[in-house]
């Protein structure tokens, strides 16, 4: 891996791991020479991630659309800043740039971010491993619901097959390394009624 896409909130949430988690998680992947890819901004767990890595002599390439940037949100201090027209383009970006993907503890732009990867992981639009950094157990109420799905017949596999999910990033950053897609079969085949 040498670049890992980071979705994360672009404020600090009410717990302050959360933000310590954003820091430590840009100081390793800088330490392993992995670079960020994130959405570009200044604040919150964004701003942290960002200068942990920094801090630690690492690449961070930031996406951002113009709009935002003209709000001054985008941080300054970037190895590269890439601007663009649109959260479309932003997330099509962020996917091309990115090896991996990691999600923090966010809100709804966290999250719609990390499902649309993971749903063009499921589709085969890209072979590359999604995780969610379990921080807290942030993300245990949706690993339930994720579990609730397959029992339901609607996931194909577990969601152990095609999530990395860990509290320890040193340990999620192994995981991503090995990480095999999971195959299984279409859901439905040319001919099928």
């Amino acid at each position: 891996m040498k670049r890992v896409c980071v979705y994360c909130a672009s404020n600090d949430g009410v717990r302050p791991e959360y933000r310590e988690a954003a820091l430590s998680l840009g100081q390793l992947l800088a330490k392993r020479g992995i670079a960020v890819v994130y959405g570009g901004g200044r604040a919150g767990c964004m701003g942290a991630l960002a200068d942990g890595a920094l801090a630690a002599g690492g690449e961070v390439i930031g996406v951002m659309p113009h709009a935002l940037v003209q709000r001054e949100v985008a941080h300054q201090g970037l190895t590269e800043l890439r601007i663009v027209d649109s959260m479309h383009e932003r997330k099509a970006m962020l996917a091309e740039l990115a090896d991996a993907f990691i999600a923090l503890p966010g809100g709804l732009g966290t999250l719609e971010e990390f499902f649309e990867t993971w749903t063009w992981a499921q589709l085969g639009v890209h072979q590359k491993p999604v995780a969610l950094l379990n921080v807290s157990e942030f993300w245990q109420p949706l690993v339930d619901v994720f579990g609730h799905v397959e029992r339901e017949g609607f996931l194909r596999g577990t969601p152990q097959d095609w999530l990395v999910i860990d509290a320890d990033p040193t340990n999620m950053l192994a995981r991503l390394e090995h990480f095999v897609p999971p195959r299984t079969a279409r859901w439905l085949r040319i001919g099928d009624s």
